[in-house]
């Protein structure tokens, strides 16, 4: 087993595009979430589209402290990135800035969407938020 130190922890995060988000729920246990996240990592911010009422946004809300696990397709390596995260939105107005920031970050993560005003419309229509987690710590492993 190789170590953080012994390969790219940052590039792991940045390559992944499934892993599970860690909050904490009211009695302080933890509630674990599949998602897909984006990590800007020369911001060193990792980036979540997520809707407004579920249980991890929140629980954000309540407690902004937050961990991503993301492991390699073939389970032999996982980085472990812990932060604080932030939440833009919801937005009500398509071409406000809570929805400016949910179009900021799909254009990071995916290119240009074929309809922005659809895109926006979604995003209003569906209470989608934006988290925004600065990580803190890295950590994790290569295995074999």
């Amino acid at each position: 087993m190789t170590t953080d130190a012994d390969f790219d922890l940052h590039a792991l995060l940045a390559d992944s595009r499934l892993g599970i988000l860690a909050t904490i729920k009211s009695d302080g246990r933890p509630q674990l979430s599949p998602i897909q996240p984006f990590y800007d990592r020369a911001a060193g911010i990792i980036y979540v589209s997520m809707t407004e009422g579920r249980a991890k946004t929140a629980n954000l809300r309540r407690d902004p402290r937050a961990t991503l696990e993301v492991t390699r397709p073939d389970g032999a390596a996982w980085a472990t990135a812990e932060g604080i995260a932030t939440l833009t939105g919801p937005g009500t107005d398509p071409h406000g800035p809570e929805v400016g920031a949910l179009v900021d970050y799909y254009r990071a993560a995916a290119g240009e969407h074929p309809d922005w005003d659809e895109y926006r419309a979604v995003m209003v229509a569906d209470r989608r938020v934006l988290m925004a987690m600065t990580v803190d710590r890295v950590y994790g492993a290569e295995l074999g």
